[in-house]
């Protein structure tokens, strides 16, 4: 379905009229049927910039459940936007050809391969330019001259695994049969090269780049494709394209983020963490590509670079998160300030620059991510999704700083009811992030697993705390939680609540929390070893057992290097000591724990053993387990999310709002909305 941008003057007049007119709360259906801009690329001479708008199916409309999809268009002003391809296509890998005049994208099309497509930008069919036989392109870039497509694909068939498979000897060998991704150069003409050359890696090849000059390329690579050794074992090397020969190889110590190759090939800029310690790569460096040797230009700073793209002329433009707000900075190429660019309350997440234009991704307080362009020191928005936000009420949203008991300020963002605190303190969701190496900023805080403005429009306050072990701060307060799990860093959420009962903010019998992963064992021992603070409790791919998620997790090492500084064995009881199932006797509170049947992040098991101590040995606390099937470490299909809204939402008000932790649990089935997949539909008028 085709979408058309409103101009700004139309947006303000429609927002000033909904405000007197039709403002209401945000609800859990208008969460599921949320758009936000995804890739983005822009045309070589700066005239156009492709993007991609992804969304769910609407579940509560009653379409058919699935996952993410998205949709191409391209823009050329503010406002000014066209899509290009059909509803039933979902790009991904959205690039323009090296002459501007295509757009391209990874799609899997009829055969069922994912292959490099193209469609003119001057209007036509979409047509196939790049594939390989029997297995999916990953990733690609072009040559600079337009005349050559490389694509690394996943390793292909194992003719003789499948052939075992069909004789019923499909036994799996857990961690042990990985085999390779390949690099692949197609001749690109009139007719798809049938026979494209393939370039020997060494290694497992997780992705890779192509220098302006077609001669050098990156690629970043792994001892395997486990996750713990992307984590702690990932490298970029130099490459010659002709023979795949590594040519250097950029040795730095810790994780890698985002890698780009300089206009005239001589370096790289690489976020990376500082040491195999580094809890995140959050740090700004700068390559010598012909040696491989690197150089912080931001270490130490109390901040974290999150996205970085080159310049044409030589510059280099990097979005970094200092605490819950964000920057533009531009470097020079030897690695000094040239300017900085503050956007307001906009929260940048990516950048991206060709000619002379340079486009980010941003979202803030009362919008999800769209386009914006930085024009002579302003951001000017180029799309508009999500028009319906214009009828919300929201709540008041800001940053806020508190002093925990050991004297350290701790941020993070405030989000006040709709109409204001009442007198006595606001019911208060503490929704708490995961990682913990991530931060959140104060931008769009509302999702499935975020109560954010659906929780202010019923009347809580929603506190996300940037605690010890965040990113966002600088190195040295993202390692303040190594080596005891739990204190410092759940203990300044505690302080958090502390601080905001103190100015009549919170009510302190009215005290929830909630979070995913590391979010989630914060919410577990809030519900245990904390429960006097906490009303209700909402769980979420936690943690309950610290000896027995090191031995089924899928990070054990990623778990020693950046968390616990320790192994297991080293002090069983200590790694006792920090679990939630080892509290269990102090659990009052009420809490619901929710899982993915499919997560090797953080075992199904987590969430059983939480359940199952409770269950035991508190018999009068209310406790709930709900399995989702085919999801992992987070919910993908939109069906999944929609329930996982409305059962938190269902939990927090019947026991948080009311303070009551004896209230009768909530039936099994929420509630879905009229209309929605699986509702019971409306009984027919019989008159």
């Amino acid at each position: 379905m085709k979408r058309i941008a409103i101009t700004s003057a139309a947006l303000l007049a429609s927002v000033s009229i909904a405000a007197t007119a039709q403002a209401r709360p945000m609800t859990p259906e208008d969460v599921a049927k949320i758009e936000s801009v995804g890739a983005i690329a822009i045309s070589p001479d700066g005239a156009r910039i492709a993007y991609t708008t992804g969304s769910l199916p609407d579940v509560t409309e009653g379409e058919d459940n699935g996952g993410f999809s998205s949709e191409l268009s391209v823009a050329t002003a503010a406002d000014v936007a066209r899509q290009y391809l059909p509803d039933d296509i979902s790009p991904g890998g959205v690039a323009f050809s090296p002459d501007g005049r295509m757009v391209t994208f990874l799609w899997s099309g009829e055969d069922g391969d994912r292959a490099v497509w193209g469609i003119p930008v001057d209007g036509g069919t979409y047509a196939k330019l790049a594939g390989v036989d029997d297995t999916g392109v990953r990733s690609y870039r072009f040559s600079p001259d337009g005349g050559t497509i490389y694509m690394l694909t996943g390793p292909g068939e194992d003719e003789q695994r499948t052939a075992q498979r069909k004789g019923g000897f499909n036994a799996r060998v857990y961690e042990e049969e990985f085999r390779p991704a390949r690099l692949f150069a197609a001749a690109v003409g009139e007719d798809v090269d049938a026979e494209p050359r393939e370039i020997a890696l060494p290694g497992f090849v997780s992705a890779f780049d192509v220098s302006s000059d077609g001669r050098m390329g990156i690629i970043e690579t792994t001892p395997t494709p486990l996750v713990d050794d992307s984590y702690t074992s990932k490298r970029v090397n130099v490459i010659d394209l002709t023979t795949g020969e590594v040519t250097a190889v950029v040795e730095t110590p810790g994780k890698i983020g985002d890698v780009e190759i300089s206009p005239d090939g001589t370096q790289l800029s690489l976020i990376a963490g500082v040491d195999m310690n580094d809890p995140a790569a959050t740090t700004l460096h700068l390559v010598d590509v012909a040696t491989g040797d690197y150089r912080a230009i931001n270490g130490g700073a109390a901040e974290a670079a999150v996205d970085a793209e080159w310049l044409a002329d030589g510059r280099l433009a990097a979005v970094v998160h200092v605490g819950v707000q964000s920057v533009l900075r531009i470097y020079n190429a030897d690695g000094t300030v040239a300017e900085e660019q503050d956007p307001g309350e906009l929260i940048l997440t990516r950048v991206e620059a060709a000619g002379d234009r340079i486009a980010v991704a941003a979202n803030a307080p009362q919008h999800p991510t769209e386009l914006f362009v930085w024009n002579d020191g302003q951001f000017n928005r180029w799309t508009n999704h999500n028009d319906w936000l214009s009828d919300i009420t929201f709540g008041e949203q800001r940053a806020y700083t508190f002093t925990a008991t050991d004297g350290q300020e701790v941020e993070g963002v405030l989000i006040l009811p709709v109409g204001g605190v009442p007198e006595g303190g606001a019911p208060t969701i503490m929704n708490v992030h995961g990682g913990p190496e991530a931060h959140d900023s104060n931008g769009w805080q509302t999702a499935y697993s975020k109560p954010g403005h659906v929780a202010a429009g019923e009347g809580y306050a929603v506190f996300l705390p940037n605690y010890r072990g965040s990113t966002g701060y600088g190195v040295d307060f993202s390692k303040q939680h190594q080596g005891n799990y739990t204190d410092p860093e759940f203990r300044d959420i505690v302080d958090a609540k502390n601080a905001l009962a103190a100015e009549g903010i919170t009510d302190a019998d009215r005290t929830g929390i909630t979070g995913g992963s590391y979010g989630g064992y914060a919410s577990a021992w809030g519900a245990t070893y904390h429960s006097e603070e906490y009303a209700a409790s909402v769980m979420f791919v936690g943690i309950s057992d610290q000896t027995s998620k090191f031995g089924t997790t899928d990070i054990p090492y990623e778990m020693y290097n950046v968390h616990s500084r320790a192994w297991p064995w080293d002090d069983w009881q200590k790694m006792l000591e920090v679990s939630p199932i080892y509290y269990t006797d102090r659990a009052t509170t009420p809490i619901l724990i929710m899982h993915g049947e499919d997560d090797t992040r953080v075992d199904p098991s987590q969430s059983m053993e939480l359940y199952r101590f409770l269950r035991v040995r508190q018999p009068d606390t209310p406790v709930r387990l709900v399995f989702y099937p085919g999801e992992g470490h987070g919910n993908r299909q939109a069906a999944s999310r929609y329930d996982y809204n409305l059962r938190m939402m269902e939990w927090f008000d019947t026991y948080l709002m009311t303070g009551d932790r004896t209230a009768e649990m909530p039936g099994p089935r929420p509630q879905l909305a009229e209309g929605a997949a699986g509702a019971e539909a409306p009984e027919e008028d019989s008159e």
